[in-house]
């Protein structure tokens, strides 16, 4: 039995040698509990193990993997660094464990790949070409620095100063401009004074979650330096992906809890759901549409607040001081559920697989760039539980997962609306 100090740290491999050695192989990480299986047909939770039909792929694989990684057991091939990075890290695996057995399978996914890229090994070269955007020109896909604000509206002006600060994100300034234009236009109907990062960079999502820690923690540095110097009390953001870097990476990178970054971080949907409950924002123009809500994996079970921690560990595994887990039932679930309800003539449906158990769209920490084969194919799983319910859209709370939605709806000729949360908002404010 492993003893000995322990701490939460990614960064050292030893730390997780217990918990990759702890797995018994019972595949909580891959089905969906049974008490919320609505049947055989959506009984899974993993994407990579549904996917790849092999155990290598599931988290019980990857364990036994890392394990004989951290032992000198193992060498790297081309096959195993495909393992460790054909999984879009979306925490399904943590959240299935979790109702077991306590191992931190999640962060043991980060803490291999962090250690994959200190061997010389890791990231895959798609991810590399990524990366080189984001240091060079600091945004995601490489795109003219100077082009970041094109998307602000006519009519829209950011405030000089103001207590809100939108981090707009490199999916919404580029390539999804209709989520920063709506964004924009609820604070403004809101009566929200809002401004922008003097110099908005990329949030680094893409850089942590494959493994390239060095890189992130500086822009992480950089970024939250930023806003301080703004004195903006809160930072709201419209991307799932770069709401937990924000709340929860940053804070894990830089040994701090997230009650301690100086202010308060929030998705446009809690910000939304305040103002509702407040009376400020009446959502009163009707929208006829059935549709269905998919928990993207960052705004949900990913996103609770982090805590740092570092102890002892004895007896059976146990640790001193106590350890409360992170897992997954405390995402933020409710207020975009109460928010698409408030709008006259919605009628919400849920898919089998909803809140801490949906099915991941494929496209988050990675997996889009270096497998864009199994990122859609993700996306056309989740989307037959969209045809399950009968509805007909679904709406998200992410740039990204609104982009592989749509890919996955178009290659198929689906009938079928993809939308972001902030555009039904939109909708409802301004008709």
């Amino acid at each position: 039995m492993a003893k000995g100090k322990v701490s939460l740290d990614v960064t050292q491999i030893e730390n997780f040698v217990f918990d990759m050695s702890k797995c018994i192989k019972c595949k909580g990480c891959t089905w969906v509990d049974h008490i919320y299986m609505p049947g055989v047909k959506f009984s899974t939770r993993c994407p990579s193990a549904t996917r790849y039909l092999f155990d290598s792929y599931g988290a019980y694989g990857k364990m036994r993997i890392g394990l004989a990684l951290a032992e000198g057991k193992l060498d790297y091939s081309d096959e195993l660094l495909q393992i460790l990075y054909a999984c879009p890290l979306c925490g399904a695996c943590d959240v299935g464990c979790k109702r077991n057995l306590d191992l931190e399978i999640e962060l043991t996914l980060e803490a291999l790949r962090i250690k994959a890229v200190k061997d010389g090994k890791g990231p895959m070269p798609e991810h590399k070409k990524v990366a080189q955007n984001i240091l060079t020109n600091h945004n995601h896909f490489g795109a003219p620095h100077e082009n970041r604000t094109k998307w602000l509206p006519e009519g829209i002006n950011p405030s000089p100063k103001a207590e809100v600060l939108y981090f707009v994100g490199c999916s919404a300034s580029y390539s999804h401009p209709e989520i920063a234009q709506a964004t924009v236009k609820i604070l403004d109907a809101a009566g929200t004074q809002f401004m922008l990062m003097p110099d908005e960079w990329c949030c680094g999502n893409v850089l942590y979650s494959v493994g390239m820690i060095d890189e992130a923690r500086e822009l992480a540095r950089r970024n939250i330096d930023m806003v301080k110097q703004t004195e903006a009390t809160t930072l709201l953001l419209s991307c799932a992906e770069c709401y937990r870097m924000w709340k929860v990476d940053y804070p894990k990178m830089l040994n701090m809890s997230t009650a301690d970054l100086g202010f308060r971080v929030v998705h446009l949907v809690e910000y939304v759901d305040e103002l509702i409950k407040k009376g400020t924002l009446k959502l009163t123009n009707g929208i006829d549409l059935r549709l269905t809500y998919h928990d993207s994996c960052s705004l949900s079970r990913l996103s609770e607040p982090w805590i740092p921690w570092e102890g002892e560990r004895g007896l059976w595994g146990m640790v001193s001081p106590t350890l409360e887990r992170r897992r997954g039932t405390n995402g933020v679930y409710q207020q975009p559920r109460d928010v698409l309800s408030s709008i006259p003539g919605v009628e919400l449906v849920e898919m089998p697989r909803n809140r801490e158990n949906a099915f991941c769209c494929g496209a988050g920490r990675g997996t889009k760039e270096a497998f864009p084969d199994f990122a859609l194919w993700a996306a056309e799983q989740r989307l037959e539980e969209v045809k399950e319910v009968s509805a007909e859209a679904v709406v998200s709370a992410c740039p990204w997962c609104k982009d592989n939605f749509a890919q996955a709806v178009k290659k198929n000729s689906e009938n079928l609306k993809v939308l972001d949360i902030s555009e039904l908002i939109l909708e409802a404010i301004s008709g």
